[in-house]
C-alpha cells in the first residue's frame, strides 16, 4: 500500500486502530525514519479520541502506556533493547495478557515475537513511503 504523505500514514493509523482489540501485537517494522512512530502515534491518537494527544517515541523509556476505551495500549520501542529477556521487566507479560502492543523495532525480540500478530512493515519510497500487511484477515482491506 502506497502512503504517499504523513496524511496517509495517519489514516492507516486510523483504520488499523478500529480494528485492533486486547491481547493483538502489532510489530511495526522497518528502518530508521520510515514512519513507525508516525504510525504508533495516529493508532494511539485514534484510540484515545484524542486528535492532539502526545505520544512522544519511547526509545528512551523503552515503553508507554496509553488508557483508552478498548482498554490498555503499550507502546514499545525496543531499538535500545539490548537483551530480549529484559522485556520482561517491561511489563510484557502484563502487556500480553489484555493489553493491545505495539512493537517498534520487535525484531529486537527474537523468538519471543508471538507468531500471532499483525506485522506493519515500512519502507521509504519516493517522498512518501510503502506499508506492507501481514495478519489476520480482519486486517487485510484497511
Amino acid at each position: 500500500m502506497s502512503l504517499p504523505d504523513e496524511a496517509a500514514t495517519v489514516r492507516l493509523g486510523a483504520a488499523l486502530a478500529g480494528r485492533l482489540r486486547p491481547r493483538d501485537v502489532v510489530a511495526l517494522e522497518g528502518g530508521l525514519g520510515a514512519g513507525k512512530t508516525t504510525l504508533a502515534r495516529a493508532i494511539l491518537r485514534t484510540a484515545t479520541g484524542d486528535a492532539a494527544l502526545i505520544v512522544p517515541s519511547p526509545t528512551f523509556t523503552l515503553v508507554e502506556v496509553y488508557d483508552t476505551p478498548k482498554g490498555a495500549f503499550w507502546h514499545f520501542d525496543l531499538y535500545r533493547l539490548e537483551d530480549s529477556g529484559q522485556i520482561f521487566e517491561l511489563g510484557w507479560e502484563e502487556a500480553r495478557a489484555d493489553g493491545i502492543v505495539l512493537v517498534e523495532w520487535p525484531e529486537r525480540l527474537g523468538g519471543l515475537l508471538p507468531k500471532e500478530r499483525l506485522t506493519v512493515t515500512l519502507s521509504i519510497e519516493g517522498e512518501g513511503r510503502r506499508a506492507t500487511i501481514e495478519g489476520e484477515d480482519r486486517f487485510g482491506d484497511v
